[in-house]
């Protein structure tokens, strides 16, 4: 299993959206339509203050009555955060992530935020990894005796 590093790397944009805790819930659903995620940070400077996800706005706001024009995200983003290094492997964050009950989790390297993984890029990395190891599998089987340039590429 590759670290969550690779992920990271491998992805076409690093940016982590957010939103601060003063912002209204519709002013954050509107970035996350915007942006096409399911959750954003909930930061006060730099430090890490909550998470809010859309399973936040779908059990809190409707259940307990609330106005998504009026509430903080503070009073239901999901806090504290739980949150991985960058040398956690793909197969830890998704027992944390399972046992957890969560969809999303904040890279952290020295305290510093470096990035957010998802459920989604996960099973990606995968799947990604089980058709290398088949590539390699079915070579070997057709009587390849090695590793070819484009497999090589995909392990560095």
């Amino acid at each position: 299993m590759r670290p969550i590093s690779y992920i990271l790397k491998a992805r076409s944009s690093r940016t982590v959206h957010s939103t601060t805790p003063d912002a209204t819930v519709f002013e954050a659903l509107r970035l996350m339509a915007e942006k096409n995620v399911g959750a954003l940070l909930v930061m006060r400077g730099k430090e890490i203050v909550g998470i809010f996800s859309e399973r936040d706005y779908a059990r809190k706001i409707a259940l307990f009555d609330l106005s998504s024009r009026d509430t903080p995200v503070s009073k239901i983003m999901s806090s504290p955060v739980i949150f991985v290094s960058p040398g956690q492997t793909n197969q830890e964050c998704m027992t944390i992530m399972t046992s957890n009950r969560l969809r999303h989790l904040p890279v952290l390297e020295d305290g510093e935020l470096v990035g957010i993984v998802s459920i989604g890029d996960l099973v990606k990395d995968i799947i990604a990894e089980l058709e290398f190891s088949n590539d390699q599998l079915v070579d070997y089987i057709h009587g390849g005796h090695g590793v070819s340039d484009s497999q090589t590429q995909q392990l560095s």
